[in-house]
């Protein structure tokens, strides 16, 4: 595609759209104005980039683990959890480039204003190819003490170091705080940031960056393990550390094992060769990575369940990777189990109790053997 569109979905969606039509090497060939009268006309395709408002896409710095995108994006997605004001599900996320010190810029948005961006184009006459927030239009400042900025409407856009936010104007003092304000002004400077834009997306919310689907090809506990990455905030990680360090205790007890295994499982038949029954009941195998996976797919299964709650978490190489689950109605545990194997894992149930207005399950989670 030789040439771009670049087009600004203004705040307010009966406002015309602003736009430039760039040629290969960024030179403007036409300027103009979109709305529901007069849009776009019907021609060879055009690369369409958009800049939509800052407000509504939330940018934090983040340094993620290494794995592919959609691990990356689900990683970055917890990461982002306490910052959300509304349910993770129903968030995109998208990744800018690795920078020197190893983070990258990740962009957090609501399905919703994506579909309002989407629709908006639409009556434009026009289908995006990158979505990008007007928070990233600015340059990033060279100096640490500076944040350039960009009216966009009722807003202005900031950028600074690790910084990418558009507040009203009278919030810009507050958001720089000792950092100062560098507004670019000039019409010419403001085009030469917007042509940058287009040519070089710095994040795209709503065209690479699509959400995958499940059941990809690649192996579920992989994005399990990003997201365990993503939990060195969370308490459930000393629970991991813990586990983890009774498992490489265990293993220097194996001559033991059959010892152990009577001990692991008390109900066991007096008669019963006790390694074969402890292999009969382990139907699962820990997954790569162990606990600390188990952990994050536990965790985010349980999110999805209102009310549901992980009450312990153990391993070692004889029970496996074991938990205690807590929820309020028989079918949760169902949903748990769902949301465990939506994550490429599998869950076994052990044994269930009624404990006044909830009730605990005793569960296996790992690879199915």
């Amino acid at each position: 595609m030789s040439r771009t569109r670049l087009v600004l979905i203004p705040a307010e969606g009966s406002e015309p759209a602003p736009f430039l039509m760039l040629d290969a090497d960024g030179r403007v060939l036409e300027r103009g104005h979109l709305s529901v009268e007069t849009p776009a006309l019907p021609g060879a395709r055009v690369r369409t980039v958009a800049v939509v408002p800052g407000a509504d896409v939330l940018i934090r710095w983040l340094t993620l683990p290494a794995g592919r995108p959609v691990q990356q994006r689900a990683a970055a997605l917890w990461a982002l959890r306490e910052d959300l004001a509304v349910d993770p599900a129903g968030m995109r996320v998208a990744l800018g480039a690795v920078e020197a010190d190893g983070s990258r810029p990740v962009a957090a948005v609501s399905e919703g204003r994506l579909m309002a961006w989407t629709d908006a184009l639409s009556r434009l006459g026009l289908t995006a190819d990158a979505l990008v927030p007007d928070s990233l239009v600015p340059a990033d400042p060279e100096e640490a003490d500076t944040v350039n900025t960009i009216t966009f409407g009722p807003t202005v856009a900031l950028r600074g170091r690790r910084l990418a936010v558009s507040v009203q104007p009278d919030l810009a003092p507050v958001i720089a705080g000792e950092r100062r304000l560098v507004p670019i002004a000039t019409d010419a400077e403001v085009e030469a940031r917007l042509i940058a834009t287009a040519l070089t997306p710095p994040v795209d919310l709503g065209g690479s960056e699509r959400r995958a689907p499940q059941g990809e090809g690649w192996k579920a506990w992989r994005l399990a393990a990003g997201l365990a990455l993503a939990l060195l905030v969370s308490p459930l990680v000393l629970t991991a550390a813990a586990a983890i360090r009774d498992d490489m205790a265990a293993s220097r007890l194996r001559e033991d094992a059959e010892a152990r295994a009577r001990v692991l499982f008390p109900d066991m038949a007096a008669d019963a060769d006790p390694l074969d029954e402890a292999q009969r009941r382990l139907a699962l195998t820990p997954p790569p990575g162990g606990v600390a996976v188990v952990a994050a797919v536990l965790f985010q299964a349980l999110e999805g369940v209102p009310g549901a709650e992980l009450d312990s978490l153990t391993a070692d190489p004889v029970s496996g990777v074991r938990a205690t689950v807590s929820y309020t109605a028989f079918q949760d545990l169902e949903a748990i189990r769902n949301g465990v194997e939506a994550l490429g894992l599998r869950m076994v149930e052990e044994a269930t109790l009624e404990e006044g207005d909830r009730i605990a399950s005793d569960i296996i989670v790992g690879v199915g053997a």
